[in-house]
């Protein structure tokens, strides 16, 4: 679901920006006040979840694949404001430093998955949820249910924005200049891998990591049911079990270079110019070749950026095993630092208006 530099034309990202900048300066503004030192660590290890979750890659029949995004629990545990900041954060550290989803597209992949996958995933919870006890099986329902709608809802608006390229943006010959399936090809194909593999894993750990809550650490679901504040159950100490949880993920994480295949709609360049990597586009997209040619406006943005650590796979590292691990470890190491930064920059704003 991480759409790559090139399947958006300019203008459609440029509007993808322009819808989320308000979700941005508005989940910054409210949580300004909470980012502090005690709440750090829980923004931290659910964007950090959020990011290794995401290098689990599914296999999906056709030949591609998919994976869960984690803004269930973003959302479940943090709100929707806090929660939206965590997936783009995750979605940020994916575009800049791995390649994972582009840059000129990550105001479209966090409108997708950060803003659009949180709110829904916090509404149908809270609406399924409310009146229940925070150790409810109710609960559990909820999220997941909560995390199925939103992976969904999220791939659905990806799959428009897919498919209204080769509508609105084509050459003089008719040819797409961007992502290259229509609306009646785009929509079947994203909805098929997310409805069932990828909707399923979402549901299933949202469901799984709200359960353990409600067992070892209730306190931190009771903010989105209105009950308490992010600080009486953050802190370092506080999501400590988390962290190990996490550490664990990271360690299995080449479980997810078993699934082969790309993720539809997240072919390189060189994939369209492949004769095997064609046959399994085709395959994924109703049986319908792509362009014979690579589309120029694809082929054009997509080497706008070159990410240090391309493919979650270090340079230097020769093993794709550990290259996969270190990846993990980094991007999470990399997300705490932004998180810091944050909590650092609102806390020095905060002390310059006390000291004025």
């Amino acid at each position: 679901m991480h759409i790559p530099d090139g399947y958006l034309s300019p203008s459609t990202c440029a509007v993808a920006y322009a819808v989320a900048l308000p979700f941005w300066y508005t989940g910054l503004r409210r949580m300004k006040r909470k980012l502090n030192s005690q709440v750090v660590p829980l923004l931290s290890v659910i964007s950090a979840f959020s990011f290794v979750v995401m290098m689990f890659n599914l296999p999906i029949p056709g030949g591609t694949t998919a994976h869960a995004v984690g803004m269930g629990l973003a959302a479940i545990v943090l709100g929707p404001w806090a929660g939206l900041l965590a997936i783009s954060i995750a979605l940020g550290i994916q575009a800049l430093f791995f390649g994972d989803g582009g840059i000129t597209a990550f105001g479209a992949n966090s409108l997708n998955m950060g803003i659009l996958g949180t709110f829904v995933a916090y509404g149908l919870y809270r609406l399924i949820s409310s009146g229940a006890s925070i150790s409810s099986p109710r609960r559990v329902v909820a999220a997941a249910i909560a995390g199925y709608a939103a992976i969904n809802a999220a791939a659905l608006l990806a799959a428009l924005q897919f498919g209204i390229q080769p509508l609105l943006f084509t050459d003089a010959a008719g040819t797409p200049l961007y992502a290259p399936y229509p609306l009646s090809i785009a929509v079947p194909s994203m909805m098929v891998a997310h409805l069932t593999i990828a909707g399923l894993a979402e549901g299933i750990i949202t469901a799984g990591v709200v359960a353990y809550l409600q067992r070892a650490n209730p306190n931190l679901l009771k903010l989105t049911a209105g009950l308490s504040d992010t600080q009486a159950a953050a802190g370092w100490k506080g999501t400590r079990a988390l962290w190990a949880g996490l550490g664990a993920m990271m360690v299995a994480s080449p479980l997810g270079l078993i699934a082969a295949g790309t993720a539809w709609g997240e072919w390189g360049v060189e994939d369209f110019q492949d004769a095997a990597m064609r046959t399994q586009i085709s395959s994924a997209s109703a049986n319908i070749a792509p362009p014979a040619e690579v589309p120029q406006g694809l082929e054009h943005l997509s080497s706008i950026w070159t990410a240090p650590m391309p493919d979650y796979a270090p340079a230097f590292m020769h093993d794709a095993n550990f290259g996969y691990i270190l990846s993990a470890v980094v991007g999470a190491g990399l997300i705490v630092v932004v998180c810091s930064f944050l909590s650092w920059f609102f806390g020095r704003g905060r002390q310059n208006r006390i000291a004025a």
